[in-house]
């Protein structure tokens, strides 16, 4: 498996979902389980099965954190300030303005697991990110959208 870039803020996240899991919900699937055998005949009791089902999805969430976490490439933006020279990269925060109706927009770039447009993170593999990296302040952009072409300029590059 490649590495799955990702924020400070974002391995955090994984990290307190995963522990979570392991130390709460892991716990409470094997409680759940042991009270449900104790209704009787296994075949027909519903509520080992749903219990057994809560737990097979717990494990495989598990498994899935434990394997994003040993393949990210953490990457601190607040570091990046000077390396970057001012241009859109992973993890920095963008302003742009629409040229069509002056709207303007900030969204922080992210890796896929944080994406959250309405959060305003987008993640590195969008369309509009694709369009973003690379560019420095003051720039014109034609980002390629379902809807068609649009055209933005790049107001201000954050690395916070």
């Amino acid at each position: 498996m490649h590495q799955i870039p990702m924020t400070v803020n974002g391995a955090e996240k994984l990290r307190k979902e995963l522990e979570e899991l392991k130390t709460i919900k892991r716990p409470l699937m094997i409680s759940a389980i042991a009270d449900a055998r104790e209704y009787g005949d296994l075949k027909e009791n519903a509520e080992y099965h749903a219990a057994r089902e809560e737990q097979s999805f717990c494990e495989g969430r598990i498994k899935e954190l434990e394997s994003k976490l040993s393949h990210a490439q953490v990457i601190d933006v607040t570091k990046m300030s000077a390396s970057a020279n001012g241009r859109v990269v992973f993890g920095s925060t963008v302003t742009i303005q629409s040229i069509k109706n002056n709207e303007k927009f900030t969204y922080r770039i992210v890796g896929d697991d944080e994406a959250d447009f309405k959060d305003h993170l987008i993640s590195i593999n969008s369309p509009m990110a694709r369009g973003l990296i690379g560019k420095i302040a003051n720039v014109l952009t034609v980002i390629q959208t379902p809807g068609g072409n649009v055209e933005y300029r790049i107001i201000k590059v954050e690395y916070i």
